[in-house]
């Protein structure tokens, strides 16, 4: 099945719901219709398309619950699928955190979806692919990338009267470039919801230069240096922190946002607390023009603009229905890109100042500037200190000037401290569906030297 309409869609889920012989009865429409090119060694090596729709349903007796999906839409399918989650809800023990189902809700207007993205085609994709190429051969650089586009819908209906619909489309590729013998290496990302923004060209030839500039690193000793960290350095660490703010987990002692008091009516998590510099404010916003998000949850309920971190100070923490409901709170859903089949990543915008990554590099004496960090690993949840390598260009900063390429480095160190660490920050920048500025961080910890590119 292609992209549903709203119309389309609501036509559907209505016909599910008419079969339903349960107290209550969700359903769930994803569908997603891809496509993806891959290059290695300057060539393209595969190429494929996804186009599948599922259909959830989820049927309730009381707080007994089932679910079933299927793919298949024929009338006799759709009953049989119904028949199926109320089956299975028969068999199911009572769920002691139950929640009803929601009615019906008021839902933002979002641009998430691009007609631009949702024309790209096979030739589109051999096209972008080729310029990419085009930009390491002209260098004698060996390049690997890969492209990948989508459009989605989501659309959730249930016997209570709710309905939510909405499309999206989006457009991400990375490239990795590297120096004929492999002594240097670059990398590249980027990602967009209208694909007419999309210039696999640039973006390659800064992989290519970072690849040029990064060959034959010098070994500096392991330390704590002043970072200069581009914003593919930090998403994944503030990623895994926003992931680490459940209210739950908290509220139970299991996170770095547990409040260890043991005084008598003490809170038990530190909503309201300052943990940050005054200058960290972090906030998701589906009608935000550059990482805006779908406007509703998994179960329908509404999103809205929500500041996680503002000054500094824990402003809001993510739940569950239940646990808000348990703990006397608002509910506060997990905000999410895309959407479609496969659902998305958690969104999330960080406000930043002016400076250009240049500016940054200029006013810094002595430093590292750091691409990229992978391999991240957790260490310890309750501090959430972190281990991992950089990656694909690091380079030595001296008197406001990039001096030399440096071996990698291993490091260790929590994005608590990294953000209590702050000198400046610059101009926000999209990496994976959110906004994150460079930041240069003093104090930052790396721990040991490594070999690879």
């Amino acid at each position: 099945m292609a992209i549903l309409s709203q119309d389309e869609a609501k036509a559907l889920l209505t016909k599910v719901i008419g079969y339903s012989k349960a107290e209550a009865i969700e359903c769930n429409l994803n569908g997603e219709v891809s496509g993806n090119i891959r290059t290695a060694r300057n060539t393209v090596s595969t190429a494929g398309e996804l186009n599948d729709t599922i259909l959830t349903v989820q049927s309730s007796f009381g707080k007994k619950l089932g679910t079933a999906s299927t793919n298949e839409f024929t009338d006799e399918a759709l009953e049989r699928v119904v028949r199926r989650s109320e089956e299975l809800a028969g068999l199911a023990p009572e769920n002691p955190e139950f929640m009803p189902i929601l009615g019906p809700q008021d839902y933002v207007d979002v641009k998430t979806y691009f007609q631009s993205t949702a024309n790209v085609d096979p030739n589109w994709r051999a096209n972008a692919a080729d310029a990419s190429i085009s930009a390491s051969k002209s260098k004698g650089l060996v390049s690997s990338g890969f492209l990948n586009d989508s459009s989605t819908f989501a659309a959730i209906m249930n016997s209570k009267g709710l309905f939510a619909y909405n499309r999206a489309t989006d457009i991400n590729f990375s490239a990795t470039i590297r120096t004929a013998d492999g002594k240097g290496s670059g990398w590249v990302y980027r990602d967009f919801h209208d694909a007419s923004l999309m210039d696999t060209k640039e973006a390659s030839e800064v992989a290519a230069r970072k690849a040029i500039a990064s060959a034959d690193g010098k070994a500096m000793e392991p330390g704590k240096y002043t970072v200069i960290m581009e914003p593919a350095a930090t998403v994944q660490l503030l990623l895994n922190m926003f992931n680490a703010m459940d209210q739950r987990q908290a509220d139970e002692g299991r996170s770095f946002l547990s409040n260890k008091s043991e005084e008598a009516g003490a809170p038990t998590n530190r909503l309201g607390q300052k943990m940050f510099d005054e200058r960290v404010n972090i906030y998701t916003d589906p009608q935000d023009t550059n990482a805006p998000t779908h406007p509703f949850a998994g179960d329908g309920a509404a999103f809205k603009r929500t500041d996680w971190i503002k000054n500094g100070v824990i402003n809001a923490m993510p739940n569950s229905r239940y646990w808000a409901q348990k703990s006397g709170v608002d509910y506060v859903p997990t905000p999410f890109t895309g959407g479609g089949l496969f659902g998305g990543s958690p969104s999330i915008s960080m406000t930043g100042g002016e400076d250009s990554l240049g500016d940054m590099i200029k006013d810094t004496r002595r430093g590292v500037l750091v691409t990229r960090l992978w391999y991240i690993r957790s260490l310890d949840p309750q501090s959430l200190m972190y281990t991992g390598l950089t990656r694909d260009g690091t380079f030595y900063i001296e008197n406001g000037e990039i001096k030399y390429p440096i071996k990698n480095f291993r490091f260790n160190e929590s994005p608590i401290i990294m953000l209590n660490n702050l000198e400046a920050l610059g101009k926000p920048q999209r990496i994976q569906g959110c906004m994150i500025p460079p930041m240069k961080i003093r104090d930052f910890t790396f721990s040991s030297l490594s070999d690879a590119v």
